[in-house]
């Protein structure tokens, strides 16, 4: 990953966090893409915008753009609204595929052009375990699914120009989303982690060690795949 420029949506957070500081260890050069970047010691590049305004996010992609060669994407921005079937808020469903879908599309469209000239590029997509089925994830679990539709059309369309696309789809991990809705001691955590059989949360290290294998050159003959980073928990014999 050396001087390839990558760029990380909800970068300054989590998982994405954690993808950005590996990717910089690694002497890459990371542009990171957040609605909060005050007082943030980014390891990178590090430019506020609110992903929910898809005008905003295209005015910044656009200065993105121009500045920067970017060779790889990694779409890891997203939005839970835990809600029971016959509770779903039209408007939260609205917003959940919002900026788990259409802005890891809006970003990609913006920075295949370059890729398709050069004739290589990498895209990872942070999908979930959640596609599987998830309590109170209606929302959620479609806009992931969509998203992991997205990982497998681009994979076809963007083989013949050597750029690969796949999907990294994390079990609970320990991070201020995850916690939002699952706080210690609550019955959310206990049924989380009994759906676990290495029996613990994951650490968003494991997950950025999945998405750097993917963006890297070793990675260059895996496309269209969808890699869990789950402790098990998406095997069907749990």
């Amino acid at each position: 990953m050396k001087n390839k420029c990558v760029l990380v949506t909800g970068a300054t957070k989590g998982i994405g966090w954690a993808i950005s500081q590996h990717l910089a260890d690694l002497g890459a050069h990371v542009v990171g893409l957040a609605r909060n970047t005050q007082d943030i010691d980014f390891p990178g590049y590090l430019y506020s915008c609110d992903l929910s305004n898809a005008g905003e996010t295209e005015e910044m992609l656009r200065i993105i753009r121009e500045k920067y060669p970017v060779d790889a994407i990694v779409n890891n921005v997203g939005i839970v609204r835990p809600e029971p079937l016959g509770e779903v808020d039209i408007a939260s469903l609205y917003e959940v595929f919002d900026l788990n879908v259409r802005v890891a599309v809006q970003v990609t469209q913006t920075f295949v052009p370059s890729m398709k000239a050069r004739k290589e590029g990498r895209i990872v997509n942070i999908c979930s375990r959640v596609t599987h089925g998830a309590y109170e994830r209606t929302s959620y679990s479609a806009a992931k699914s969509a998203l992991l539709g997205c990982t497998r059309t681009w994979a076809l369309e963007l083989a013949p120009y050597g750029i690969t696309v796949n999907a990294v789809s994390p079990g609970p991990v320990e991070t201020e989303l995850f916690r939002a809705s699952h706080p210690e001691g609550s019955d959310n955590e206990k049924r989380a982690l009994a759906s676990i059989p290495m029996g613990r949360f994951g650490q968003a290290d494991e997950v950025a060690n999945a998405v750097t294998f993917l963006l890297s050159e070793q990675a260059g003959y895996i496309t269209g795949q969808e890699l869990g980073i789950d402790g098990g928990g998406s095997l069907a014999g749990r």
